[in-house]
C-alpha cells in the first residue's frame, strides 16, 4: 500500500513538474505584439518599427512583433481587443485606449512629448507669413487637419482655433478636410489642394531635413503653445501572461533605448517615464470639445 502511495505521489510530482515546464514554455513562446498610430507613410513605419521589435525581443527574452494598422481608430481597437499589448499612441488615442482597457498604463514618453507642439502651415499663394500671434487671417481659407484621432493634427489645433474664433472650424473655413496623417497634410498644402494645414512639428522637421518640402510653396506660419503628446501605453494584464514584473521589464527596455537608429523611428532623442495623470489635460480638452469618445 505504501509503495502504491509513493508511486502516486511520484507521478503527481512528475505531472506537476510537467505542467510547470509546459506553462513556462507557453508563456515564453507567446508573441508580445505592439503597434503605433500610422502618423506617417506605412512602409517607412514598418521598416523602422521592425528594428524596434528586434531590440525589444533581445531585451525581453521573448518574441516581439510589430503589427502595422491602417488608422488611428484601428490602433485603439487592436489595443482594446488584445491584438497588441503595447502601443505607441498619440495623446488622445492613448487616453481613449486606456479608458477602454482597465489597468492599462502610460509607461514612457519621448523626451520631446512633455512639451509637444503643432505647426500651422500655409501655401505660399495665401500670402500668410510666420508670426508669434495666432494667425487670424486663416479665416475663410480651406483648411485640413490630419487624422480625426490625432492630438497634434486635430485635437489641440482645433482647441486653439475654437479658442480664438469662438466658433467651430466649419463656421470659420471655406472647406475643412482630414488628410489622415501628417505627411499627407504637408503634401496637400504644398500642392495647393488646401490653403492651410496643421501637423506634428517633428514630422515637418524630419521631412524638411530629408529635402521633401519645397519651402517656396509651403511654410510654417504659427507654432502652438506646448502640450503633452505621444506615449507608450501597455495593457494591465501583461504580467499575468508573461510573468510578474514583465511590465516593469518593458518599461526599462524602453527607457534604456539609446541607439539613435532606433530612436529615429519616432523620432525622439530619448524616452522618459510617463504616467496616466500626465495626460489629464488631453482628456479634459477632448471632453470639452466633445470628441473624447469619437473613435471613427
Amino acid at each position: 500500500m505504501k509503495s502504491a502511495r509513493k508511486r502516486v505521489t511520484a507521478c503527481g510530482r512528475i505531472l506537476l513538474s510537467f505542467l510547470l515546464v509546459t506553462c513556462s514554455t507557453f508563456l515564453s513562446a507567446q508573441t508580445f505584439t505592439f503597434t503605433a498610430i500610422p502618423d506617417q507613410d506605412e512602409t517607412r513605419l514598418t521598416e523602422r518599427f521592425g528594428r524596434v521589435a528586434t531590440y525589444l525581443s533581445q531585451q525581453l527574452g521573448t518574441e516581439v512583433r510589430y503589427i502595422p494598422v491602417k488608422s488611428y481608430p484601428a490602433a485603439v481597437a487592436a489595443f482594446r481587443n488584445d491584438q497588441v499589448q503595447l502601443a505607441w499612441f498619440g495623446g488622445l488615442t492613448g487616453v481613449q485606449a486606456r479608458n477602454l482597457v482597465p489597468g492599462s498604463e502610460a509607461i514612457a514618453q519621448g523626451a520631446e512629448d512633455t512639451a509637444f507642439k503643432t505647426y500651422f502651415i500655409a501655401h505660399s499663394s495665401t500670402g500668410l507669413k510666420a508670426g508669434d500671434a495666432f494667425p487670424a487671417a486663416i479665416a475663410g481659407k480651406s483648411f485640413t487637419f490630419g487624422s480625426k484621432g490625432s492630438t497634434s493634427g486635430r485635437l489641440m489645433p482645433e482647441f486653439f482655433v475654437r479658442e480664438h474664433f469662438k466658433k467651430a472650424p466649419e463656421q470659420i473655413f471655406s472647406r475643412v478636410g482630414f488628410s489622415g496623417d501628417h505627411s499627407r497634410t504637408i503634401a496637400l498644402v504644398q500642392s495647393g489642394a488646401y490653403d492651410v494645414g496643421v501637423l506634428n512639428y517633428t514630422v515637418w522637421d524630419e521631412e524638411l531635413k530629408l529635402g521633401k518640402i519645397d519651402t517656396s510653396k509651403v511654410s510654417v506660419i504659427w507654432t502652438t503653445p506646448t502640450y503633452p503628446d505621444y506615449q507608450w501605453s501597455i495593457r494591465g494584464d501583461v504580467d499575468s501572461k508573461w510573468g510578474a514584473g514583465f511590465k516593469q521589464k518593458v518599461q526599462k527596455a524602453l527607457l534604456e533605448m539609446k541607439d539613435p537608429k532606433l530612436l529615429e523611428a519616432f523620432p525622439r532623442s530619448a524616452f522618459v517615464p510617463a504616467q496616466n495623470s500626465d495626460y489629464a489635460p488631453i482628456e479634459d480638452t477632448a471632453v470639452s470639445l466633445g470628441i473624447m469618445d469619437e473613435i471613427m
